[in-house]
């Protein structure tokens, strides 16, 4: 039924929390304790950035300065912190576990592979082909080189476009309800939500594919 799959990156190929923490030790190795305050900041305003309240490009110059002035360090502070943990994020790549293992099922069963993802392309990217799982997609779509954020349906109309394919023929599969799944389906396009909260697992997710 399906020729390709479209596949979100964080908490579903990649494990957003170790990332996370990972980087901000590196940013910010002198202050583990203040990692769930930044943790929390960053998290509220993704949130709030799914129901378009915030852009994502807002959202990535929001966090680190809500963060630095939570903490009292002063504003020129917020520029070299973001720095680094950018430069640190882009390394991280801790997979989710099964992930390699859907992405080779997949493959061998002839579907097409595209990634799908709200962040910076480079860094994406980067954190993909490190994790050694970059090979598996034909393209990447990332929201600050398509132009728009997930859930927005012109991100997946572009994607659509970009990879030539008809909205019935490309299945999602995403963790968030909002970005991935209901961002997918108003763009006509089915999808499969990988609940990690659950315990869910990958293989069995696309057992039926």
């Amino acid at each position: 039924m399906y020729k390709a799959i479209f596949i979100d990156i964080d908490d579903t190929l990649l494990d957003y929390v170790p990332c996370c923490r990972e980087a901000y030790d590196t940013a910010m190795p002198d202050h583990p304790e203040h990692f769930q305050l930044f943790f929390d900041i960053a998290g509220r305003l993704f949130s709030e950035a799914k129901h378009g309240k915030h852009t994502i490009a807002e959202v990535m110059d929001l966090y680190p300065k809500e963060f630095m002035a939570s903490i009292g360090y002063p504003q020129e502070s917020v520029a070299p912190f973001t720095r680094a943990f950018r430069a640190a994020w882009g390394k991280t790549h801790t997979l989710v576990p099964e992930a390699k293992e859907m992405l080779d099922a997949l493959k061998s069963k002839g579907y097409r592979l595209f990634a799908a993802s709200n962040s910076f392309a480079h860094l994406q990217r980067s954190r993909l082909e490190q994790a050694g799982i970059l090979h598996y997609f034909e393209d990447t779509y990332i929201s600050m080189d398509i132009g728009y954020d997930k859930p927005d349906v012109r991100f997946f109309e572009e994607a659509l476009r970009r990879s030539g394919l008809q909205p019935s023929e490309v299945l999602m599969i995403g963790d968030s309800m909002t970005t991935d799944i209901l961002g997918a389906k108003a763009a006509g396009i089915d999808a499969l939500f990988f609940d990690r909260r659950g315990n869910a697992s990958l293989l069995e997710l696309i057992k039926e594919l």
